[in-house]
């Protein structure tokens, strides 16, 4: 910034002696006033030398030595006529006298000739009414720089009966920015007329109103607020109008014991009571507009705002206190962007995060710039409801603005129907408040007292009526106070700017003031800003229409009904999410329950027949109990099915944790049994069969105990885990959410499916565990059940079968458990292939299991000989011994049939041999009979049977050698108790039998 300075005072300089050396058009240099000197600007003390005429446009500064003053003209400037600007006016450097002689408490000071007083000016001096002038009335300031009199003083006249005077000191903004004085000053004097001639306010005094031009400017500001507080008489309280202006005073006015009364400021700022601990203002606060929007915002039934500013403090604010009220009414901001002069990123990032309600907080230039970029992003519409400034004029989206590229049409466009919120600074109702006037009324003698000014182009008329209300309000609070000060003893012509008992009456009374005026019910709230209406318009067709007011003192909403969308109601603050659940499909359950029903029909059917045969051998060498205890498991895992497809559906939210439980249990305990049962019978096998010789030939006894036990272990085990799990981690209800997904059509709503799920806090530790354990336990049986594929035993003969519905069981859960964790999101697949493994584990065990002894049973009649024999007998016993007994009569039995028929066709064979040989010897010449020396054989010698014994019946040992060789060990197949001892039986007569 210096640099710059430098820079440009250097070309300054060059141009000036170029123009000085090129040119002689200028002005002649003059003399300096005397004890006085000229500043040249951008010469040098050598340039100044040399130079004789200085150009046109160029000024020159007037200084004084020491401390004197210059008076009159300061600054001169060279016309293109060759002369010097005020000529006519002399300046001069002048003594200053003190000022303290400028100002009289309780009286009037008139300063001739008007200006500072220095040298030659005379003070003239006045008492107010009811107090007397102590010392000379004038004075004179000499050439030394001092008065030639002593300051004199205005004692209170005691004997005085008329009114007393309280000034005011104001500062009107006649000019600058905001020109409000124009229209508030005349309505502030008639509200002081009134007052005046009113006997029951104040009735012993008068007030005045000592005013300045603010210009709305601080700097200016600055300087009145000096000459009003060190120039008599004391003020009572002060009146500024700009916000900017009143921060300045409000700031300064305590060290002064002070009351600030604003009718013009909205900054947001000035409602801090640490910092302005006694303003007021009648002119609400730009924050007045915060508790109608969340008020609408809670008629509407929005939760989620969007806002965007500029970034300005008054807006800053604004919108750090519509940030606190909305947060204390459950109310989001979601989404808060600013911009400083283009606002084309903001209203992008509004439209990507799906902004719908928007409060916009911006002047009225940057609002068409917003507007445009809104249409541009298409941030209009049903969808979107806009809250704006209500102050803009009513066709601003319609003035052609250079920094836009949007047509008026356009901009209509996107505006449509957006809402406004505005101060109501008239009231709307005809009601006659404080000052006896209604507010057409107080408008129509304001028109009178403009003398027909136009309203449009006169500042501060929408403001007037808070500038006549704040009279009206500081009259009443000291009204107010006169009562409290007398008791004191005090007045209120008793106060000076060190008085404090006076201040905090005058505040107590302002704060509690309540009273209607001509701009509605003036109220303060506990800052001191005013609580008024508001009034709330919407943009239908092009024009505002009046919807509703809004009272902040009464918690009051009036409402028109007249509020228009473009869609069939006020929308949604975002986008309506819907959350739908995710159910199973009740065809693919229905399916799966039948298939899961015929199976459990088959376990029960092949349950009842493993009990109805348990006394048949083969079924008591297949360990039936254990079989048994399969179909259970077969039957629980099947249950289990039923509680997989059992959701949110068919069960309330509080029944669906116990489904959970259920099926955890059910399918933990039936695979225990269903597969436990068969790792038992596959693993006694090949301890006994896998084992060396003489180790083997000790354990060929089976004791069924240890196989019911290994699966009671087995049992147990799963028991306890699950019963930790549910006592420690129980299961629970969790929710899974997905992707939102838009449905068909222009719907504002998005669909988030939910899916329920059983859980519990260490869910995947728990299905680690489980699934670790029950997995070594599957892989184990692979093993088994391979290592034993070629053994063959009695004791459990259907072991090839077990070791085949292992294979198969391994091989579904293997693959079913991780697939249905990796498809879990996947409520139909999932259950579609867990369901379908374990229907399927099952049938193939049942299937491999018990359909093979089905088979035999009823193709060999094994069942009918069993059933026939324990009817005869009446025996129902089932114990082992005489099972075997019974088998081995049976077998008995079948080898004597046997024989008995051989026996026969040996026979036949013999006598069809004895007819051919002497058939044959009869055909023989005689020669041939000599030949053969051993004849024929009697057929009476030669028939076995002759020398059988009947059947039953036993031969004597000495009679065997007359027996054939095939058959002389035939008598050793019947014992004396008549049973058959099988390892006398010949190979070839055992094949027969099991022919």
């Amino acid at each position: 910034m210096g640099l710059s300075f430098a820079l440009l005072i250097l070309l300054v300089s060059f141009s000036l002696t170029a123009a000085l050396r090129n040119t002689t058009a200028g002005c002649a240099i003059i003399r300096p006033p005397r004890d006085g000197g000229i500043r040249y600007r951008g010469l040098t003390q050598e340039q100044i030398r040399s130079v004789q005429v200085l150009p046109v446009d160029y000024e020159i500064e007037y200084i004084c030595r020491g401390n004197r003053v210059i008076v009159g003209p300061k600054v001169r400037k060279c016309l293109p006529d060759g002369t010097w600007t005020d000529l006519n006016q002399r300046s001069r450097c002048l003594l200053p006298c003190p000022r303290v002689w400028t100002s009289l408490e309780n009286g009037r000071v008139t300063v001739h000739p008007p200006g500072p007083a220095v040298e030659d000016t005379i003070l003239h001096y006045s008492c107010l009414e009811g107090f007397i002038l102590v010392g000379r009335n004038s004075t004179h300031c000499t050439k030394l720089g001092k008065w030639d009199s002593p300051k004199p003083v205005c004692h209170y006249d005691r004997h005085y009966t008329g009114k007393k005077k309280l000034y005011i000191g104001a500062l009107f903004p006649m000019s600058g920015g905001w020109p409000g004085g124009q229209a508030c000053l005349p309505a502030a004097q008639m509200a002081l007329d009134l007052v005046n001639k009113r006997t029951d306010i104040l009735p012993d005094y008068e007030l005045e109103l000592i005013y300045y031009d603010s210009m709305c400017d601080p700097g200016e500001a600055t300087k009145l607020l000096y000459d009003l507080l060190y120039t008599e008489p004391i003020k009572i309280v002060l009146m500024p109008g700009c916000s900017s202006v009143s921060t300045l005073v409000a700031e300064a006015a305590r060290m002064w014991n002070l009351i600030v009364l604003s009718y013009g400021s909205s900054s947001p700022a000035l409602s801090n009571r640490q910092r302005f601990p006694t303003f007021f203002r009648t002119h609400p606060s730009a924050t007045l507009h915060n508790p109608t929007r969340v008020q609408l915002f809670q008629k509407w039934k929005w939760t989620k705002i969007a806002t965007i500013q500029q970034t300005t403090e008054v807006f800053t604010s604004t919108l750090d206190d519509l940030e606190q009220r909305v947060k204390e009414a459950g109310i989001e901001i979601s989404v808060r962007q600013s911009f400083l002069t283009d606002p084309a990123v903001a209203v992008k990032n509004l439209k990507r995060q799906d902004a719908r309600i928007i409060v916009g907080l911006f002047y009225e230039t940057e609002a068409r710039k917003v507007f445009c970029e809104v249409y541009k992003e298409k941030l209009y519409g049903k969808k979107y409801v806009w809250f704006l400034i209500g102050w803009y004029a009513d066709n601003w989206f319609k003035i052609k603005d250079p920094s836009i590229n949007c047509t008026v049409e356009q901009m209509t466009e996107a505006v449509e129907g957006h809402v406004t919120t505005e101060i109501v600074m008239l009231n709307p109702e005809t009601v006659r408040g404080a000052s006896n006037l209604t507010s057409q009324e107080f408008l129509a003698q304001l028109m009178s007292k403009l003398g027909g000014k136009n309203p449009e182009e006169t500042g501060g008329f929408q403001e007037a009526p808070l500038a006549y209300d704040a009279v009206w309000a500081l009259a009443l609070a000291l009204n107010k106070t006169v009562g409290p000060l007398k008791a004191k003893g005090r007045r209120l012509e008793d106060f000076n700017y060190n008085n404090k008992d006076i201040t905090s009456e005058i505040y107590r009374a302002l704060n509690t003031s309540s009273f209607e005026g001509v701009s509605g019910h003036v109220v303060f709230d506990a800052q001191g800003s005013r609580m008024a209406w508001t009034l709330i318009e919407q943009l239908q067709g092009g024009s505002y229409k009046k919807i509703g007011y809004y009272d902040m003192t009464k918690g009051n909403l009036s409402w028109y009904g007249n509020d228009r969308w473009i869609g069939s109601g006020p929308p949604a603050d975002q986008t309506v999410v819907i959350q739908k659940f995710r159910y199973l499909s009740q065809k693919l359950f229905v399916s799966v329950s039948v298939f899961a029903g015929l199976g459990i029909l088959m376990g029960i059917i092949c349950l009842t027949f493993n009990i109805y045969n348990s006394n048949i051998r083969y079924i008591q060498n297949s360990q039936p109990y254990l079989n048994n205890m399969t179909a259970v498991g077969c039957m629980m895992a099947l249950a289990a099915v039923f509680l997989l497809g059992i959701d949110g559906l068919h069960v309330r939210n509080s029944q669906f944790p116990v489904v959970c439980q259920f099926r955890l249990w059910l399918l933990g305990l039936g695979f225990s049994l269903a597969y436990g049962s068969m790792f038992t019978k596959i693993w006694w096998v090949h301890t006994v069969f896998t084992k060396k010789d003489e180790k083997k030939d000790k354990r060929k006894h089976l004791e069924p105990w240890k196989l019911y036990a290994t699966v009671g272990v087995l049992l147990i085990i799963d028991i306890l885990s699950l019963m930790i799990w549910q006592i420690v981690d129980p299961l629970h209800i969790t929710v899974e959410k997905f992707t939102k997904e838009a449905p068909k059509g222009d719907v504002d709503q998005l669909i988030e499916p939910l899916l329920q799920h059983c859980s519990s806090e260490k869910m995947n530790t728990w299905l680690g565990i489980v699934y670790g354990y029950k997995g070594l336990l599957l892989l184990l049986g692979i093993f088994l059940a391979y290592e034993t594929k070629s053994v063959s035993t009695e004791k459990i003969n259907d072991h090839r079968a077990v070791g085949m519905a292992i294979y198969n069981v391994s091989v579904l859960c293997m693959i079913t458990a991780p697939v249905t964790m990796i498809l879990s999101s996947k409520q139909d697949a999932s259950f579609a292939f867990a369901s379908l493994a374990i229907i399927f584990s099952v049938y193939i065990t049942l299937v491999v299991l018990f359909v093979p002894k089905m088979r035999r049973l009823i193709t060999r009649g094994e069942w009918q000989s069993d059933q026939q024999e324990t009817m005869k007998t009446g025996s129902s016993t089932n114990n082992n011994d005489e099972e075997k007994s019974r088998q081995l009569e049976r077998e008995n039995k079948e080898l004597q049939k046997i024989i008995q028929e051989k026996e026969e066709r040996v026979s036949e064979l013999r006598n069809q041999l004895s007819e051919r040989q002497a058939l044959r010897s009869r055909r023989r010449p005689s020669s041939s009979n000599q030949n053969h020396s051993s004849p024929p054989l009697p057929t009476s010698q030669n028939d076995p049977r002759s020398h059988l014994p009947p059947p039953g019946y036993t031969l004597p040992a000495s009679d065997n050698h007359s027996l054939p060789l095939t058959f002389s060990n035939s008598s050793t197949l019947y014992q004396p108790d008549g049973k058959i001892n099988r390892n006398n039986c010949h190979p070839s007569r055992l094949q027969l039998l099991y022919k």
